[in-house]
């Protein structure tokens, strides 16, 4: 199975960090193309590659972790995905620049960490993902995880747990397989519209936890 990511922020090179330490192969892109990514794939070796965002896109499991706001233009355009997995690791925030004046929003309880929430009309954001990639086999993964923790699937205790959620079976066993491979404790939170709100940052009422399987 051939994994693309498309988005090399903060989320999008944890989850390529996390690949790489587990010796998984992936292609790596984002919108400024390879060559702005040359030094991070050395940094991640050899299983780690730059591409296009198309060349991400073709690949038969595809994780998209890149900004809300920027989910038109990074999906925008790229051919039909015909049934592919495509790994919705995205959360609708919006990050608020240090001197916004949004920063002082009283009615945004999240001003302080810099983070507002993006309203979606009352829709959950996994809806309005899917709207992005039509004909593709939907996942939610690695979204509620932070890039430290990406990092470090052992813990005290035991692994870490990362939740998934969907409507395919054969498309969840898959992201299952992924995520026991990268060293995590894998738990299915049932179909797309039900598990994905569980986990959404930063106010589903498991995104926060940092969960420990024995």
């Amino acid at each position: 199975m051939s994994i693309g990511i498309i988005g090399a922020g903060a989320q999008g090179a944890s989850i390529a960090r996390m690949l790489a330490k587990s010796g998984i192969a992936a292609t790596l892109a984002n919108r400024r193309g390879p060559a702005s990514l040359a030094g991070l794939v050395e940094e991640l070796g050899p299983t780690i590659a730059a591409g296009t965002v198309a060349e991400a896109a073709a690949k038969d499991l595809v994780i998209v972790a890149v900004r809300w706001a920027a989910l038109g233009e990074a999906l925008g355009g790229l051919p039909a995905w015909n049934g592919r997995i495509v790994v919705d690791a995205t959360n609708p925030v919006s990050f608020l620049d240090a001197d916004s004046p949004e920063r002082q929003d009283e009615s945004n309880p999240l001003a302080a960490f810099g983070i507002k929430i993006i309203d979606l009309g009352g829709r959950p954001s996994s809806q309005v993902f899917r709207d992005h990639v039509p004909g593709a086999r939907v996942v939610r993964a690695f979204n509620h995880i932070s890039a430290e923790d990406l990092q470090s699937p052992d813990t005290e205790g035991g692994k870490r747990v990362l939740f998934f959620s969907g409507d395919d079976a054969a498309a969840k066993a898959q992201v299952r397989r992924l995520v026991e491979a990268a060293g995590f404790a894998p738990v299915d939170l049932g179909p797309l519209d039900i598990g994905a709100p569980l986990v959404a940052l930063p106010v589903g009422p498991l995104a926060a936890g940092r969960f420990v399987m024995a």
